[in-house]
């Protein structure tokens, strides 16, 4: 009997019961999107050349099956097929086909009956392993195209991300002019009219008014050199300067600045540099900024109490600068995000009058990671904070 006949007699029964059975079958989830025509097409071809194998009266052309089975593979792989779900396919495909010619099978002879169905099983298999190479083969070529595209897509971030940077840092730049002339303005006439008229109380709102305006200019100013600095340092424009430091100095000069700001809230200043280097190779511009921000952080939250600066060498190769508060403190919670951007831990304690950008110890993190240093803090709320930075003794510039 030639079975490969029979086969194509009943390809259109086969196909029915095949395409009904995938869309019946509850492990293959992709047919739930595909049209009737989606999910048949190809299937003819594989068929066609499932005949052609078992055809005794044609040379076994394989190649036939394995062009079919590459198809079929592509197109699943297209309609988003799991391989899992191709699989399954491919049994319901085994089932359908002996569905249809068991009352043929059983009329051949044991010999043919056992030919055919070693043939069918045969060439079944050959037909799944050839569409798993092809759906794999397509797989790749959909991630290498997915890869591409996430490069390309990567490319224009990255391009509108500089863009942005640099057009906030052009704006703040044309920002700081006339806002720097403003304060100057607003101070000189305010020391102009003190000057003139001291005992005058009429022009005190006036006075107050001119005040509020140099305040937040001056905020602004400040929040405008803040930004410009995150915005150098993520563009990794911030250089260093590495020179020989002696740290006390550098510590003296930055207490001299914020001595003012001590003695106006009553505060006490304990500061211990006895085991201080006598001298570090760093960049003193940035450890300045440093203190000068955490020790303005450190008097700006401390109503009462305290403030204590300790600096030491735990080893030859670090020197570490400890600032000791007896503030508010901060929260565990807080402690996670106050390096952030714009991050405030007492915006909601009752200190919101104070003034501050939010960007002071993110520059702080940054500069001090620049520096291939530490900063830690430990602190409680109502106890007081301790940020502490680890420095080394001897910085080295990177390789350009």
């Amino acid at each position: 009997m030639d079975f490969s006949q029979i086969l194509l007699e009943k390809n259109q029964l086969i196909i029915d019961r095949w395409v009904a059975s995938v869309y019946e079958d509850s492990e293959i989830e992709a047919t739930k999107e595909l049209t009737f025509k989606a999910v048949r097409d190809s299937l003819p071809e594989v068929l066609q050349a499932l005949a052609t194998v078992l055809s005794e009266s044609e040379a076994n052309d394989l190649q036939t099956l394995v062009k079919a089975s590459l198809k079929h593979g592509s197109i699943r792989a297209e309609q988003g097929f799991e391989p899992a779900e191709i699989a399954q396919e491919y049994r319901l495909l085994r089932s359908a086909v002996f569905a249809t010619l068991e009352p043929d099978l059983l009329q051949g002879s044991p010999a043919e009956l056992l030919r055919a169905v070693r043939l069918i099983d045969a060439v079944i298999d050959e037909a799944i392993a050839r569409c798993f190479d092809s759906y794999t083969q397509g797989r790749l070529l959909e991630l290498k195209q997915l890869q591409n595209q996430l490069n390309l897509t990567n490319q224009e971030l990255t391009r509108l991300v500089r863009a942005s940077r640099d057009n906030i840092s052009q704006l703040a730049h044309e920002l700081k002019t006339p806002l720097t002339s403003i304060i100057g303005y607003a101070d000189l006439f305010l020391r102009q009219q003190r000057d003139r008229e001291p005992n005058i109380k009429d022009n005190t709102a006036n006075f107050e008014s001119i005040e509020r305006v140099l305040r937040s200019g001056r905020l602004l100013l400040h929040l405008i050199n803040d930004a410009l600095e995150i915005s150098r340092y993520d563009a990794g424009k911030m250089k260093l300067q590495l020179i020989p430091t002696n740290p006390r100095e550098l510590i003296d000069s930055v207490l001299e600045i914020v001595d003012p700001l001590i003695r106006e809230k009553g505060l006490s200043l304990i500061v211990d540099c006895d085991r201080a280097p006598l001298a570090v190779i760093t960049d003193p511009l940035r450890v300045q900024q440093i203190l000068t921000n955490l020790l303005s952080n450190a008097i700006r939250y401390t109503e009462t109490g305290t403030i204590r600066l300790d600096c030491w060498t735990p080893s030859e190769l670090e020197w570490i600068i400890a600032i000791t508060d007896s503030g508010i403190g901060i929260s565990v919670e807080d402690q996670k995000q106050i390096f952030d951007p714009y991050f405030q831990a007492y915006k909601d304690s009752g200190f919101q009058k104070m003034e501050g950008t939010g960007l002071g110890l993110t520059i702080v993190s940054r500069i001090v990671k620049l520096m291939q240093g530490e900063i830690q803090v430990s602190s409680q709320p109502g106890q007081g904070s301790t940020f502490r930075v680890i420095l080394p003794q001897e910085m080295l510039l990177p390789p350009h």
